[in-house]
């Protein structure tokens, strides 16, 4: 058949089955439809079926029947290269998706408020990269607000975030961490660093080295409800900065729990009465109403596990002459 009949007969007719399309490149191959029936595991009745169905579809006989075997027409020509390119595709396809599910290909996007990079994020991220290292993991820095919102716009798959200063969470699925207690940091020789518990009225006096001029976008927002008021001296955004002021002697700083582990030997960590600094829940955030990635629930899990060996074996300083970190703005 002339190449401008092909075309002819190809037009305006409908979809092609991928079954069709995979027992016609069998027949093609085999130049047989016994042939092809034994290979596939049909009845040769059944692969006589779809051909006749396919080119019904194609508006053309795609094969010559002769007394042994069949033979490609010029309309079976052309479209068995088409055939074989969508079934390469579709058998790609499926080696993908098998790899997302095994978790032998694909990516996880995780954002992190700075004190839960200190250990927890970490110890998760080694983890899953030693169980998964096919997974390409990125990590993005920022307090939750930043990570809620990019949890909204698709930008991450998953989130550690908390309750201070309390963002809204509600429009988010929550996998609750641990409810993380508060320490005050005080310089190596402050007069209160034996101590094993403080109030914060015996704080009233100090200098407090916060992230915001606002203490309601900060760590000791908790606190406000009892009337205390921090005396703000300076500010320092990044946590480590605030162990350098707490270090010269120069104020005191909240620390929350997850830092506790990244400590510098010139700060005492002082556990605080729970009355007065009420702790903060962490939890794993992700998109309400998206179905999450293997790899966003192989993460979950390791998440867990973190916080255990944290938590658990490994242990939080909680009594006084104990070394402690510095703070983060809200979190």
């Amino acid at each position: 058949m002339p190449e401008s009949h092909v075309s002819d007969a190809f037009a305006g007719h409908g979809d092609f089955s991928t079954s069709w399309l995979r027992v016609f490149a069998e027949v093609a191959r085999l130049g047989s439809f016994t042939a092809a029936a034994q290979w596939l595991g049909y009845t040769q009745s059944a692969v006589s079926r779809q051909i006749s169905a396919l080119e019904g579809q194609a508006g053309a006989p795609l094969f010559d029947r002769l007394p042994r075997g069949v033979r490609l027409t010029e309309a079976g020509r052309c479209l068995l290269p088409h055939a074989e390119a969508v079934l390469d595709r579709l058998g790609t396809a499926r080696q993908d998706l098998t790899a997302l599910r095994d978790l032998d290909a694909g990516r996880l996007r995780i954002g992190a408020f700075p004190t839960a990079e200190a250990a927890l994020v970490p110890r998760a991220i080694a983890a899953f990269r030693a169980r998964h290292p096919a997974i390409t993991v990125t990590l993005r820095e920022g307090l939750t607000p930043i990570h809620l919102a990019g949890l909204a716009a698709g930008e991450i798959d998953i989130a550690v975030v908390s309750t201070t200063a309390g963002h809204p969470l509600e429009d988010f699925d929550l996998h609750h961490l641990l409810d993380e207690s508060m320490f005050v940091a005080l310089p190596a020789g402050h007069a209160l660093a034996g101590r094993s518990q403080l109030r914060l009225a015996e704080l009233a006096a100090e200098q407090w080295v916060t992230g915001s001029p606002r203490p309601g976008d900060t760590l000791i927002s908790s606190s406000l409800r009892t009337g205390f008021q921090p005396r703000i001296g300076f500010i320092a955004a990044e946590w480590i900065a605030k162990q350098g002021f707490v270090a010269a002697g120069l104020g005191v700083t909240l620390i929350p729990e997850l830092a506790a582990a990244s400590v510098r030997p010139d700060i005492t960590l002082v556990a605080l009465h729970p009355d007065d600094v009420k702790g903060r829940a962490v939890y794993a955030a992700t998109a309400r109403g998206l179905s999450p990635s293997p790899a966003v629930g192989a993460f979950l899990g390791l998440l867990g596990e973190a916080v255990a060996g944290l938590l658990g074996g490994l242990g939080v300083p909680g009594v006084g002459g104990t070394t402690g970190a510095g703070g983060a703005t809200g979190d």
